[in-house]
């Protein structure tokens, strides 16, 4: 049996484990939070360093793209150096090629992306594979990186125009602490509304859940959400506040999905590689194992 652990600065509360087959592979899945706290993430993974097959570092990326060039974050290389002997991946190494084929499975198999559909996109940089397939889609973007992770006023209406900013702000963003930038721990939990209008204004609301959660206004009727990890308890908190249709871009795993993080390290494991496989090899086992996007109607 393969064994994945999933540590993550994000909240206890979303904790989660379940035993899945896949490709024939009996595969054991856990999540453990640290509700914000690095020291305790360092711990765990060198507590279980070599006695599992791979771990997925959640709640925080090791690296954010600028379109052309991405940068690591300080944070997040001082916990994964935790990792001696046990492969560590953040989930950036498939989300590239696994968010892009999610919306292209949208486009040939449904009609939530027919027409120049206004989309909402909370972070290019942490999903910028998703980003560039919703402008191939002919959709409407509107960025949201400075809206939501710098809290200005200013959309962005395109990859270039995200470049030209990521390569100023990106260097000094990714030596700021990291709960500055990205909810975690208990924050996770929280609502405070942010930019309003542009959620209300769009039709597709797309990128990571923490974002859209902490920062969505209190109704978000008839909206369709593209995201990612969600619990039972989160589908509700969407369902209750007008959410026409969710869209995950991970299956569900015994009543919830979890992150790409997870995901990486499961087919890491699967391979039996001791670090991120290239895209093709990603492409071919997604083939494999036929994953495709949950879509659940709320209402």
């Amino acid at each position: 049996m393969k064994h994945v652990m999933g540590v993550s600065l994000g909240s206890a509360q979303r904790d989660h484990g379940v035993t899945v087959n896949l490709g024939g592979e009996e595969c054991k899945v856990e999540r453990f939070g640290t509700n914000g706290d690095m020291e305790r993430m360092i711990e765990l993974i060198g507590e279980y360093d070599g006695k599992v097959d791979a771990f997925g570092l959640g709640g925080i990326d090791l690296y954010i793209s600028a379109v052309d060039k991405r940068y690591e974050l300080r944070d997040a290389r001082k916990i994964a150096l935790a990792a001696k002997r046990t492969p560590i991946v953040d989930g950036s190494g498939l989300k590239h090629i696994l968010e892009r084929r999610i919306i292209e499975y949208l486009v040939a198999h449904t009609d939530i992306l027919k027409g120049r559909r206004k989309v909402l996109m909370t972070c290019a940089m942490d999903r910028l594979g998703m980003a560039q397939a919703l402008f191939k889609a002919g959709c409407d973007v509107t960025i949201g990186d400075l809206l939501y992770v710098l809290n200005l006023p200013v959309p962005l209406k395109s990859l270039k125009s995200l470049a030209r900013v990521a390569h100023i702000l990106a260097p000094i963003v990714v030596r700021l602490p990291f709960s500055m930038i990205y909810p975690t721990g208990e924050r996770q939990g929280e609502n405070k509304p942010r930019q309003v209008k542009d959620f209300l204004e769009n039709e597709i609301i797309a990128g990571d859940f923490h974002f859209v959660r902490q920062y969505m206004p209190p109704e978000l009727p008839g909206k369709i959400v593209i995201t990612n990890t969600v619990t039972e308890e989160d589908i509700n908190y969407l369902k209750e506040r007008g959410v026409k249709t969710l869209i995950t871009t991970t299956p569900e795993m015994g009543g919830r999905s979890f992150g790409t993080n997870i995901m990486e390290a499961l087919l890491i494991a699967l391979a039996g590689s001791d670090g991120e496989l290239p895209e093709e090899e990603y492409g071919r086992m997604l083939e494999e194992l036929k994953i495709v996007p949950r879509i659940v109607d709320l209402q």
